[in-house]
C-alpha cells in the first residue's frame, strides 16, 4: 500500500512551471503565493470553528467573531482558489466540438479560449476593485470586528489578476509549444496524471 497509485497525481509538491525564464519565474512564484493564500485559509477556517465549537460547549456561548472570520476566510479561498484551479487544468471544460478538432486546431483554440479568459477575469478584476471603492466609500464596518467591511473583499481582485495572469501564461505555452496545454504546465488530455515534469 505504500506505492503510489499512477492515477493519482500529486499537487502538494512544488510546482515547477513550464514557461522558460522570466515567465516561468513569475509562474512559480505566484503560486507559492496562492499555496500559502489556500493553506492558511483552510487551517486557519478550520482552527476557527473548531475553537468555535469548543467555546460553545464548553462555556456555552461561541465566539462573537467566528462567523465573521469564516466568512473572511471563504472569500479569501475561493478567489485564491480560482488561480490554483486555472494553474493545474482543473476548471470545467465543455469540450464535445473541442474535443473534435484535430490537434493543431485545439492548441489555437486553446490560445483563444486562455486569452478570452484572460480578458474576461482582468475585466472582473477591474469591476471588483470598482466595487471595493463603492464600498470604501460607504465607510460600513463589520459588527463584531469593527473594521471597514471593504478589506475582505480585497482578495476578489487579487485572485481575478492572479487568475488572468494564470490563463495569459497558458496562451503563451500553447504559443511555443506543439502539444495542446490547460495551463502552464498540464497536457490536454483526459488522464489527470499528464503532467509536464
Amino acid at each position: 500500500m505504500s506505492e503510489k497509485s499512477p492515477d493519482l497525481e500529486d499537487d502538494t509538491g512544488s510546482y515547477e512551471s513550464g514557461l522558460p525564464g522570466f515567465l516561468g519565474t513569475i509562474d512559480v512564484f505566484i503560486s507559492k503565493i496562492e499555496a500559502v493564500m489556500l493553506a492558511l485559509g483552510v487551517m486557519l477556517m478550520a482552527v476557527n470553528t473548531c475553537v468555535n465549537v469548543i467555546a460553545r460547549f464548553v462555556f456555552g456561548e461561541g465566539l462573537f467573531f467566528s462567523g465573521e472570520i469564516n466568512r473572511i476566510l471563504i472569500i479569501l479561498i475561493t478567489f485564491a482558489g480560482i488561480g490554483y484551479a486555472a494553474r493545474h487544468g482543473r476548471h470545467i471544460r465543455m469540450s464535445a466540438v473541442y474535443d473534435s478538432i484535430p490537434t493543431k486546431g485545439r492548441r489555437y483554440l486553446m490560445i483563444f479560449i486562455a486569452l478570452f479568459t484572460s480578458v474576461v477575469m482582468f475585466f472582473l478584476c477591474y469591476h471588483s476593485y470598482g466595487y471595493i471603492e463603492t464600498l470604501y466609500s460607504r465607510g460600513r464596518i463589520l459588527p463584531a470586528l469593527g473594521f471597514e467591511i471593504w478589506w475582505i473583499y480585497i482578495w476578489a481582485p487579487i485572485g481575478f489578476a492572479i487568475t488572468g495572469i494564470q490563463y495569459f501564461l497558458t496562451a503563451i505555452k500553447n504559443l511555443t509549444s506543439k502539444d495542446v496545454y490547460l495551463s502552464t504546465g498540464v497536457v490536454d488530455g483526459y488522464s489527470d496524471t499528464e503532467s509536464e515534469v
